[in-house]
C-alpha cells in the first residue's frame, strides 16, 4: 500500500489572475532527484510572484500503478489564454521504469500427451512393487482375499474356455494329420500347443477381461472418490496396501491357472477324438507324453507370471491415473483391458524367441 502511495501525483488547477493565485506545487512523495527539486522550486517561486502561467500547456496526467508511468493525455477542450493545469517536465517523469519483456522458456507452455504420463507412471508403479516385494512389504490379508479372486473364482470360466478352444484344435488336427496317416502325432502336437502357447495366451486374455477390468475400475473409482488420498491422509501408502497384494497375487495364481487350463484342454481333445473320430485316449497322451519336455511347463508357467504382472500394473496404474469422474472410470478400465490384452501378445512374442529357437525334436520319437 505505501509503495502505491509513494508514486501518485497530485495535480493543482491554477488561474492566471494575480489576486487569486495561490501557492500549489506539483508533488511526488518519494526521493526526488536534484533536477526535480530544482523544477519544482522556481515553479512555486512563479506562483508567489504572480508570474503568468499561461505558457503552461493544459494537461492531464493518468498514472499507472504498476508500471510507475505517467502519461499526458491531450486536452479536447479550447485554449482561452487561462492556464489551468500544470504540465510537468520531461526530467520529471520517470522512465527508466519501463517493463522489460522476459524471455519466454521453450517449452514452457508444452504439457506430455496424458498416455505418455500414464505410461511412465506404469513403469514407476513397477519399480515400486518389486521394491516392496524384495523388501517383505507385503499386506498379507489384502493379498489371500485378491489371490482368492484371481485363483479359485476364474477356475470355471478358463476351464470352460480352454475345453472348448482344445476341442476346437482337435477337430483341425485330426482332419489333417489323419490324411497323412499320423493319428499318433495328434496328441504330442496338441500338448506342444496347449502348454507353450495357447494355455497360457487363453488364461491370460481371460484374467485380463475378467479381473483386470474390475482392478481397473475399483481403483478408478477410488481415484475420482478421494478414497487413495484419504489414506494418505491416514498414514498408509496406496501401493502397499492396494497395489502389491494385486500384483501378487496375480503372478502367483496364473501359473496355476495354465496348468489347469493345459489339463482341461487336453481331456476335452482326448474324449472328443475318441468320441467322434475313433482315435483312442491311451493313443493321445502317450503321445503326449513323449512330446513334452519339462522346460515346455517351466516355459509355460514364466510366461503366465510375466502375463499376470502385465495384467495387474496396467489395471493398477491406469486405475490410479484416472480423471474425469464416471466417464474417466469406464475410459480406464476399457483402455486398461485393451492395453493388457497388447501387452500380453508382445509378452508371448518376445518370450517365445527367446525361449524356442533353433530346430525342434520334440516330435521326431513318435
Amino acid at each position: 500500500m505505501m509503495q502505491t502511495a509513494a508514486h501518485h501525483s497530485v495535480t493543482f488547477h491554477l488561474h492566471a489572475r494575480r489576486d487569486s493565485a495561490m501557492a500549489c506545487a506539483w508533488m511526488k512523495t518519494g526521493n526526488p532527484s536534484q533536477s526535480q527539486l530544482r523544477q519544482r522550486h522556481k515553479l512555486v517561486r512563479r506562483v508567489d510572484h504572480g508570474q503568468s502561467l499561461v505558457h503552461f500547456n493544459r494537461s492531464k496526467f493518468f498514472l499507472i500503478t504498476d508500471k510507475n508511468m505517467v502519461f499526458p493525455i491531450p486536452n479536447s477542450m479550447k485554449n482561452d489564454g487561462h492556464a489551468s493545469s500544470i504540465s510537468a517536465s520531461e526530467d520529471i517523469i520517470d522512465t527508466n521504469d519501463t517493463p522489460k519483456q522476459e524471455p519466454v522458456p521453450l517449452f514452457s507452455k508444452w504439457a506430455p500427451p496424458r498416455y505418455l504420463w500414464r505410461g511412465l507412471s506404469v513403469f514407476v508403479l513397477t519399480g515400486q512393487v518389486i521394491m516392496r516385494i524384495l523388501n517383505r512389504k507385503i499386506h498379507w490379508k489384502n493379498t489371500l482375499q485378491q489371490l482368492e479372486r484371481v485363483g479359485p473364482k476364474s477356475v470355471g470360466v478358463c476351464l470352460l474356455t480352454s475345453a472348448f478352444v482344445g476341442m476346437a484344435f482337435t477337430i483341425q488336427f485330426v482332419r489333417e494329420f489323419t490324411r497323412l496317416g499320423l493319428n499318433r502325432a495328434v496328441g504330442g502336437v496338441l500338448a506342444l500347443a496347449f502348454i507353450r502357447e495357447l494355455s497360457p495366451v487363453i488364461t491370460s486374455i481371460i484374467v485380463a477381461g475378467r479381473i483386470g477390468s474390475a482392478f481397473a475400475a475399483e481403483l478408478g473409482t477410488m481415484q475420482v472418490s478421494e478414497q487413495i488420498d484419504t489414506l494418505r491422509v491416514l498414514d498408509t501408502d496406496p501401493v502397499d496396501y492396494l497395489v502389491t497384494p494385486r500384483v501378487v497375487a496375480s503372478c502367483v495364481a496364473l501359473p496355476f491357472l495354465t496348468l489347469i487350463c493345459f489339463a482341461g484342454g487336453m481331456l476335452s481333445s482326448a474324449y472328443l477324438a475318441e468320441g467322434v473320430y475313433g482315435i483312442s485316449i491311451r493313443i493321445i497322451m502317450n503321445s503326449a507324453q513323449r512330446a513334452l519336455r519339462p522346460w515346455d511347463i517351466v516355459s509355460a508357467m514364466i510366461k503366465s507370471q510375466v502375463f499376470g504382472l502385465i495384467i495387474s500394473v496396467v489395471s493398477c496404474g491406469w486405475g490410479f491415473t484416472t480423471l474425469g469422474g464416471a466417464k474417466g472410470v469406464g475410459e480406464s478400465t476399457t483402455s486398461a483391458v485393451v492395453l493388457s490384452l497388447v501387452g500380453i501378445f508382445i509378452a508371448d512374442f518376445v518370450l517365445s524367441y527367446c525361449f524356442f529357437q533353433g530346430t525342434g525334436d520334440s516330435l521326431k520319437n513318435l
